[in-house]
Parts: C-alpha cells; structure tokens; sequence
C-alpha cells in the first residue's frame, strides 16, 4: 500500500512538473512588447502601403507639380499665386489604404510650399460656412464674416492609387502606381500629370521547430 501510493505520488508531482512547464512555454509565447520610436524611422512591417509611402509620395508629387511650366505661365499671366484645391483621390488598390491621410499630406506641402494659395475642401468649407451662419445671428455685428468672400479655385488636383499584385511560392510583389492630375477649373484642362510608382516585395520565411 505505501508502495503503491509513493509512486501515484511521484506521478501526480510529475504531472504537475509537466502542466506548470507547458504553462510558461504557452505564456511566453503571447507576450507582447511595444517599443517607442521616431515618426520619421521607416517601419515598413507588412509590407502594405503605410505612413511612409503616404508621405515620400505626397513630397515627391507636389514638388514636380510646382516645377511644371503651369504654375509659371499662370503666376506670369494673372500676377498672382493660382489657388489650389485638392479633390478626390480614389482607392482603386487591393488593400485598405486611408486616402484621407494621403490627401493630408498633399495639402500640408502644398500650404508649406508658399507657391499656391490651398483652400479648404468641400467639406471643410461647408463647416465654415455654418460658422458664417452662426456668426450672422449671434456674434457682434463688427466682428461678423460675410458670406460671398471665398477664394474659388482656379486649380484642383485629384487622382488615383492602383495596384497590381504578383505572388507565388511565399513571395508576394505589390507594385502601386498613384497617378495625380491638376486641372484647370475654368477649362477643364489637364494642366500637370504626374505618376509616381512603388515596388515592394515581400518574402515570408517558414520557420520549423
């Protein structure tokens, strides 16, 4: 009897020993730790379209639309900076990519490059327009705005982001192309095309235990 009971103690403190083991191997494979870094450092992770393209794309595209003969011939003619819209850039990708911060960021070059005078977009415009409103029924009168004092563009930008995805065997290719136009709101006249294309390739290695 004390034999037996010895060794069903040895297996019980044995299968403790296991299920303990298994348990810290188990919650060491959920830990998680998060690191603090640069907004500026790349962190291309998984390979989709992020923060850094958005913003080297915006740079890149808004830098060659000021450069094209456009924007001369037009400060030439009408002795002023044109002002400057942007519009619609639509998603034709595979992925789900924010537009909106793209189009953010084309409208911060395009105010910090003091080359054209940005406007507010359609839905912004409509904010400010109900401000206008409110102002006309509750603010002291000398310090009301009137209505029918808005810049009307003379140029709006829009365009697109497209990909084409290639993969096999664990590598995946994503090639995107953002292509930007500036037309002319009076004429409809394309005044500026540029495009601007990314290649990434990503490669997922099999890791065996």
């Amino acid at each position: 009897m004390i034999e037996w009971w010895g060794r069903s103690r040895g297996r019980a403190v044995a299968t403790v020993v296991l299920v303990g083991a298994a348990a810290s191997l188990s919650g060491c494979g959920h830990e998680t730790k998060v690191t603090r870094v640069e907004t500026g450092i790349v962190t291309d992770l998984s390979g989709r379209w992020n923060d850094t393209d958005s913003q080297m794309v915006a740079e890149a595209m808004v830098k060659e639309a000021l450069a094209n003969p456009w924007l001369g011939n037009f400060t030439k003619g009408k002795n002023r900076e044109p002002v400057v819209i942007v519009g619609t850039v639509l998603n034709k990708s595979h992925e789900h990519i924010n537009v909106q911060t793209f189009v953010s960021d084309l409208e911060r070059e395009l105010t910090n490059s003091q080359k054209v005078t940005f406007v507010a977009g359609k839905g912004e415009r409509e904010e400010v327009r109900d401000e206008r409103r409110e102002q006309a029924v509750h603010a002291r009168e000398d310090t009301q705005k009137a209505p029918g004092k808005e810049l009307g563009a003379d140029y709006m930008m829009r365009g697109s982001i497209s990909t084409i995805l290639d993969e096999q065997d664990g590598a995946k290719a994503v090639f995107y192309q953002v292509d930007l136009e500036m037309v002319d709101m009076e004429n409809n006249v394309k005044a500026w095309f540029g495009q601007k294309k990314i290649k990434k390739v990503i490669e997922r290695k099999r890791t065996i235990f």
